[in-house]
């Protein structure tokens, strides 16, 4: 199985006047291709810091993060942007979708970001919005979609360019329960199919949807527990 993150020794530091905070301290994560990992903590804990460092939104002060076997801790903004284009589906709680696009431009969009030509970008638009059944919604605004099927948009704008990683931030947090249960059936068949999703969630219930549950505290992992093993690693 393909490596697709390793992160070695990371930390992210911030000065708060005369004192330095460490919102990252030492953090060691590795994911294979094919991974369904859930980033669990409370707040404060470090959790969307490293989902931003895992997501090339920003960069470790100390530390290695490999990407598809590339180097990218030191990489340029422009780099990154790149990267993230090129590499990453991102899915977030406020959906983030562009009010006066329909559902089929919005998936379009980074299709459009990539320089691809009409005829391709349509294709891929299409074909992303087929897997989360919602291609009779192609022609609706954004304000003419119920909530799920608002995240169900998002998610066919995410995977549209065939990311290889998917990334969620707390992506049921403004769902219903219904709709809650449709987004994260929606998670499962990605995955099953094969994508490799790192889903950030402070719900249990929406943790145990993924195969492996890693818990961030005081800016380290502290338990790295996968399913179907009676193993958990516990992590001082």
């Amino acid at each position: 199985m393909a490596n697709v993150v390793t992160i070695t020794g990371v930390k992210k530091l911030y000065k708060m006047g005369s004192e330095t905070v460490a919102a990252l301290n030492g953090v060691d994560l590795r994911i294979d291709e094919g991974e369904f990992v859930a980033l669990m903590g409370p707040s404060g804990s470090g959790k969307s810091t490293l989902m931003n460092i895992l997501g090339c939104l920003d960069r470790p002060t100390v530390g290695s993060y490999k990407l598809l076997g590339q180097e990218v801790s030191g990489l340029s903004d422009d780099e990154l942007a790149r990267i993230r284009n090129k590499t990453i589906g991102f899915v977030f709680q406020n959906f983030n979708l562009l009010p006066k696009l329909t559902s089929l431009e919005n998936v379009a969009l980074p299709a459009v970001y990539a320089g691809l030509s009409s005829k391709e970008r349509l294709a891929l638009a299409t074909e992303a919005l087929k897997k989360v059944s919602l291609e009779d919604r192609a022609e609706h605004l954004p304000g003419e979609l119920s909530g799920g099927q608002r995240q169900r948009v998002a998610i066919a704008r995410a995977i549209a360019m065939k990311p290889a990683i998917l990334m969620a931030d707390e992506p049921t947090g403004n769902l219903d329960t219904k709709s809650t249960g449709e987004i994260m059936e929606i998670f499962r068949d990605l995955h099953k199919t094969g994508s490799t999703i790192i889903l950030v969630t402070h719900e249990p219930d929406i943790a145990q949807a993924a195969d492996r549950q890693i818990l961030v505290k005081d800016g380290k992992i502290t338990k790295d527990i996968s399913k179907g093993s009676s193993e958990v690693i516990d992590i001082v």
